[in-house]
C-alpha cells in the first residue's frame, strides 16, 4: 500500500500509480461558518471516501468578511453561499482599502480550521486550501457587473484595490503554509469569454497572479482552477502549477486534448449533474472513459468544481470505487 503523497508524486512523474488518484471536494454550507465545524465536516468526508488530495473549501467570503461583506445560505445546489452585503459601491471605494493581516477574525479562523485538519489527516495524504485569485475577490467585493464596469471605465482605482487584496492573498498565503498545507488550489473566475477578453483578463489580473503565485513556488501540490467555460487555458504558460482542473466535459480543451497541451497533472473526467442525477452506471461510465482519454497517467479523477452538496452518498462513492 503506498500512501496518497506517494500516488500523488508518482501521477506527477508520470508513473504507474497502483491505481488512478482521484480526489472530489464540496461545500459544507451550515459547517463553514466556524473553523471547528468545518474541519471536522472535512475530516468526516475524508474518511468516509478516502480521496487522495484533501482539498478544504470553505466559503468564498472567508477571504474578503473582514472588509465587511455579508452572505447567507440560500440553498444553492452547489453549497455556495449568497452575498447580501458588498462594500464596493463607487470607484473610489477601491482606493479606501485596508490591507488585512491574517489575524483578522475570518483569515485566523480559516487559518485555525487548516491546523486542525493537519492535525487529524497527518502528513500522508496532502492538503490544499482553497485561495480565490485577487480578481475573484474583487468580484466578491464589489459584484461582477460593477466589477466589469469599474475595469473598463475607472481601471486605475480597481488596480489599485486589487493591490491591496493581492497583499492580504500573499500575507494569508504566507500564514497558511505554517499550518502545513502542502499546496493551494487557486480559483481563478474571470479567465473565460463571457466575463473577459483575454487580453482584457492579462491586463486586469496577470500581475496580480503572478505576484500571489510567487509564493507558492516552494509547495509540491498546486492546483489550477479555470472556472467556467471558453477558458483561457493557454494561461497555464504563464503559470507554475502542478494540476489543472476545468469544466473539461463542458467546454474546451477535453482531458486527452489538454495533456499534449499541459505537461502537469489534469484533474477532472466528472460531471457535476452526473453524480447529482445520474445513474451509479453513468458515474462509472464516465470515470473510465476519462482514465482511458488519458491511459490513467498525469491524470486525478475528479470533478470540473465542487461537488453539489445534494449529490447522492452512493455516487459519490461509486466515483470513488471506479478508480479500484
Amino acid at each position: 500500500m503506498i500512501s496518497h503523497r506517494e500516488r500523488i508524486q508518482a501521477c506527477f512523474n508520470g508513473e504507474q500509480t497502483g491505481r488512478t488518484p482521484v480526489a472530489l471536494w464540496r461545500h459544507f454550507p451550515e459547517e463553514d461558518q466556524n473553523p471547528e465545524t468545518l474541519a471536522a465536516a472535512t475530516i468526516k468526508f475524508q474518511q468516509t471516501y478516502d480521496f487522495d488530495i484533501v482539498k478544504v473549501t470553505p466559503a468564498s467570503s472567508f477571504a474578503v468578511k473582514d472588509w465587511g461583506v455579508e452572505d447567507e445560505w440560500k440553498n444553492n445546489p452547489e453549497g455556495s453561499r449568497e452575498y447580501t452585503k458588498r462594500i464596493i459601491h463607487d470607484p473610489k471605494d477601491w482606493e479606501t482599502l485596508k490591507p488585512l493581516d491574517p489575524t483578522a477574525p475570518h483569515l485566523a479562523a480559516q487559518l485555525e480550521c487548516l491546523r486542525l485538519i493537519r492535525k487529524e489527516i497527518g502528513d500522508e495524504t496532502p492538503i490544499i486550501q482553497t485561495i480565490f485569485n485577487p480578481l475573484s475577490q474583487a468580484k466578491n467585493l464589489a459584484g461582477n457587473d460593477l466589477l466589469l464596469e469599474h475595469i473598463r471605465k475607472y481601471p486605475e482605482a480597481v488596480m489599485n484595490g486589487l493591490k491591496t487584496i493581492t497583499k492580504s492573498t500573499i500575507s494569508f498565503i504566507e500564514a497558511a503554509r505554517e499550518t502545513g498545507i502542502d499546496g493551494i488550489f487557486y480559483a481563478i473566475q474571470h479567465a473565460q469569454g463571457s466575463m473577459l477578453e483575454l487580453e482584457e483578463y492579462k491586463s486586469a489580473a496577470l500581475l496580480f497572479d503572478q505576484r500571489v503565485l510567487g509564493t507558492v513556488d516552494g509547495l509540491w501540490c498546486n492546483m489550477l482552477h479555470l472556472h467556467g467555460r471558453d477558458v483561457y487555458f493557454s494561461l497555464l504558460r504563464l503559470f507554475n502549477f502542478q494540476i489543472v482542473n476545468w469544466h473539461d466535459r463542458e467546454t474546451y480543451p477535453s482531458l486527452a486534448e489538454a495533456q499534449s497541451l499541459f505537461r502537469g497533472v489534469v484533474c477532472g473526467g466528472l460531471r457535476q449533474e452526473t453524480l447529482v442525477s445520474g445513474t451509479q452506471a453513468q458515474v462509472k461510465e464516465e470515470a473510465h472513459n476519462a482514465i482511458e482519454q488519458t491511459h490513467g497517467r498525469r491524470f486525478i479523477l475528479g470533478t470540473g468544481c465542487v461537488v453539489p452538496y445534494v449529490a447522492s452518498h452512493e455516487n459519490i462513492l461509486t466515483a470513488r470505487k471506479s478508480v479500484g
